[in-house]
């Protein structure tokens, strides 16, 4: 009788999740509880959705892309959710996030198809569509080698890939994983699972990252529980970056230890959702408070109603433009700039610049009401895992 013995790059294992305990199961709960109260606030219809709901897809965006260092402003982020030019952003910096804009939609659509199958094909079609266009990075193509993770302050390596014989077989690994029925694990688990293995098999020349973001946002949407754009850590990961660092490099211990615990992975995790989730729970309050209060300054100075989308915008800091506004009221140029002029003889909102490079922000009457909101909801929300008084952090409400 004879033996074939395989290669051993060809014995593949991916990193599975450590047991989940009691203090997870407690948080899961935690967090089940406040996406529960965000869907019921996010069921009811209210003009102001459309906002929040922009600005959380363009904050994802945004916090994706500023990990790798392509920084752009909130409003340039706004730009790249809406379609639109920007503002401020280098050439750079706007082609890395407008590629990933692509990719997100792409995933939030497909989020809504039941039938969907993750495949091999999938996962090279999203490379392709974030990195085409830097050729030079093998867009849709797995790395042709070796490939190291440096620390950017001080050049040295903190993770080796697995070789790159490897790689093939771990993704179709990878995409067995993705393909087991959802009942198997919590959706908060395996999307966390998605996001390690993916970063770590580190497949391509570059975009592993926001790779690993996205995809973890797309297992997270397809449970269904939000609304597929409420649904991503992207934003906290963006305003935790060092610390997002930090557990993917004890959990990777330098190169591929698909044997190592993944407890503290799953923990920072499950702390991402639950206080995302009461950041945006937060929002939705805010939102609904100012809308209000700018109603009623709305009404007063006798300005049409669907002006409140250029109003709250501008209130909450962000510069308004023509086009920004006319998407969201659904108007054309021309009505668009007759509102907007309204709204400056009004006193609500100040111009700079001339014609298309026209700006409007917010005059001090009506920031001051979102300040006073903002300082209102400002909550320190705590690590669930440990005792409140343990680290906190702040919701961000601009």
């Amino acid at each position: 009788m004879y033996f074939i013995l395989k290669p051993w790059y060809l014995w593949l294992m991916l990193f599975k999740s450590a047991e989940i305990g009691e203090p997870e199961s407690q948080v899961i709960v935690r967090i089940d509880e406040a996406r529960n109260r965000l869907r019921h606030n996010l069921a009811t219809p209210r003009r102001w959705t459309g906002l929040l709901r922009r600005n959380t897809f363009a904050r994802a965006i945004r916090g994706s892309n500023s990990i790798e260092g392509y920084n752009v402003t909130a409003e340039d982020a706004i730009a790249a959710a809406e379609g639109e030019e920007p503002l401020d952003a280098k050439r750079e910096a706007w082609l890395a996030v407008t590629g990933y804009r692509t990719a997100m939609t792409f995933v939030l659509q497909l989020a809504k198809d039941k039938n969907f199958i993750y495949s091999e094909g999938f996962i090279r079609s999203l490379h392709f569509m974030m990195l085409q266009h830097d050729l030079s990075k093998n867009p849709g193509n797995w790395r042709p080698g070796t490939i190291y993770v440096r620390e950017e302050a001080s050049g040295e390596i903190v993770y080796e890939g697995p070789d790159v014989e490897m790689v093939a077989g771990l993704i179709e690994e990878l995409v067995e994983f993705l393909n087991e029925d959802e009942e198997r694990s919590h959706a908060l688990i395996k999307g966390a699972m998605a996001h390690l293995n993916l970063v770590m098999i580190h497949p391509f020349s570059d975009g592993n990252g926001r790779m690993a973001r996205c995809l973890q946002t797309l297992v997270l949407a397809r449970e269904g529980i939000l609304e597929s754009e409420f649904s991503s850590i992207e934003e906290y990961l963006g305003r935790n970056t060092q610390a997002y660092y930090d557990v993917l490099a004890k959990t990777g211990a330098g190169s591929w230890h698909p044997q190592s615990t993944t407890r503290d992975w799953i923990r920072f995790n499950l702390t991402a959702h639950y206080r995302q989730a009461l950041t945006l729970l937060n929002r939705t309050k805010v939102m609904d408070l100012l809308w209000q209060e700018m109603e009623q300054v709305v009404k007063a100075r006798g300005l049409p109603e669907r002006l409140l989308y250029a109003i709250c915008d501008a209130a909450i800091g962000y510069r308004v433009r023509n086009a920004s506004y006319r998407n969201l009221a659904e108007l054309n140029d021309i009505m668009a700039s007759r509102d907007l002029k309204a709204a400056v003889d009004s006193g609500l909102l100040i111009p700079t610049g001339e014609r298309r490079g026209r700006l409007y922000s917010g005059a001090l009457q009506i920031k001051a009401v979102f300040d006073r909101l903002r300082g209102e909801y400002l909550r320190p929300i705590p690590d669930p895992f440990v005792p409140e008084t343990g680290q906190l952090e702040f919701t961000t409400l601009s």
